[in-house]
């Protein structure tokens, strides 16, 4: 029943801040994977994504009903990034656990900074 608890309360928050943010996927996952459940560097980044692709149809179509979507740039910005999305996992497989934790700490960083100044 507990792991029900930090499961839900895990889903929640990742779709409270996906929904307000635009974020969460992997700032709130992958950190609660690894660190609340115990799950690896690998297995935390896949399980995130398959997350995210729901959550994010749910916010974008709240979003589109508000008219806070561009549809036009958003096809123009993902074909880039489905081909940014094919490289990352496929050099996410040549990493190891422990330097993909650092690079993705780091980016935690450098992203959190942007966003305060």
């Amino acid at each position: 029943m507990d792991n029900i608890v930090k499961l839900g309360a895990i889903g929640i928050i990742t779709g409270i801040v996906n929904g307000l943010l635009g974020i969460g996927g992997g700032t709130i996952l992958i950190p609660a994977m690894i660190f609340l459940l115990g799950e690896k560097q690998h297995k935390a980044h896949g399980t995130s994504l398959a997350i995210i692709l729901p959550t994010a149809l749910v916010s974008t179509l709240i979003y589109k009903y508000n008219n806070y979507l561009d549809l036009n740039l958003s096809l123009k910005v993902a074909s880039g990034a489905v081909i940014g999305g094919y490289l990352g996992a496929k050099l996410m497989n040549k990493l190891p656990a422990k330097s993909l934790k650092k690079l993705f700490g780091v980016f935690m960083i450098v992203a959190g900074l942007r966003m305060v100044f």
